[in-house]
């Protein structure tokens, strides 16, 4: 046989440690790695996690103004988004696994279908209550005592009872719910926590308890002296699509709640309060970076709801 000769084995050449770094951090590695982290932060604040400030007394004294918390928001289940994402525009939440319920004395995070406070009805600002009754429950409140279906509900451990002789600046006198009930903050009930399945009597005088409720699930109500007409046809009844949660502040007595605006759907419900990742105080004044460090409630930072 003929002999072939063989070619010199030539190894590749190595990359120097500059090359590697270059190859690593080249604008195209750069661009997919800001990409990817954007994409990661989008999906766990869409569906994971998320965000939020207090803004008002209103939970005083378990959360404080100043207080920065992380909300679970598949505490209950996994829902579709309710703001589009990278936009603050709204649309209707879904839920497309439900796996815990809402239990009561949940510290939840939710959006109010209509505001009475807000000047823009189109966007519905989020809130953070203490969920005190469940669908079907019926609550009420006696010198600010909550009952559920007649039993004495225990207070939360933070929670400020005592009658205020001043409301903050942001309060704003509101007519209690619903609509003509003579009910008072401190003096609230009995009402009946709608639940899914419910069939309530309605006419002239007692449509005005229901209408938004009505409304909300996507119905058209027309009020007449002749009666009361749902998507133009004319009814005496109607059977409640979803189910429904009443919730307090545990600032009882300056707290703008389920009392005034009525009950929050499930649909609307957020998350769960998780925890307190920052803290400081705000009404301490501060002029300079020290000053404004030393407002740290390093107490609070890490504190579990």
């Amino acid at each position: 046989m003929p002999d072939f000769p063989l070619k010199d084995h030539v190894p590749p050449a190595e990359e120097t440690p500059d090359q590697k770094l270059e190859g690593r951090y080249s604008p195209v590695a750069l661009i997919r790695v800001l990409l990817v982290t954007l994409l990661v932060a989008l999906l766990l604040k869409t569906f994971v996690i998320e965000a939020y400030r207090i803004p008002s007394g209103s939970m005083e004294n378990t959360l404080l103004v100043g207080d920065f918390l992380f909300v679970n928001k598949l505490a209950y289940g996994i829902k579709t988004p309710r703001v589009i994402p990278l936009t603050s525009i709204m649309m209707p939440s879904r839920t497309i696994l439900s796996y815990r319920n809402v239990e009561r004395g949940d510290v939840i995070v939710f959006d109010i279908p209509s505001f009475p406070t807000t000047d823009d009805q189109s966007i519905s600002p989020s809130y953070i209550k203490r969920c005190i009754g469940l669908p079907g429950d019926t609550v009420a409140l006696r010198n600010s005592q909550v009952f559920v279906n007649g039993r004495e509900l225990v207070n939360p451990p933070h929670a400020r009872l005592e009658r205020e002789q001043s409301r903050p600046h942001s309060f704003r006198p509101l007519p209690m719910y619903p609509p003509g009930s003579g009910f008072r903050p401190g003096y609230y009930g009995p009402v009946v926590v709608p639940k899914r399945g419910d069939v309530i009597a309605i006419d002239i005088h007692s449509i005005a308890q229901w209408k938004s409720l009505i409304e909300h699930e996507g119905h058209a109500v027309t009020v007449t002296d002749y009666g009361v007409s749902i998507d133009n046809q004319p009814a005496q009844s109607y059977t409640i699509a979803r189910s429904y949660f009443f919730v307090l502040g545990d600032n009882r007595p300056n707290s703008l709640d389920s009392r005034f605006w009525g009950f929050v759907p499930e649909d609307n419900i957020i998350g769960e309060a998780l925890l307190v990742y920052w803290s400081w105080n705000v009404d301490e004044r501060a002029s300079n970076l020290l000053e404004k460090l030393s407002t740290i409630r390093w107490a609070r930072v890490g504190s579990f709801i």
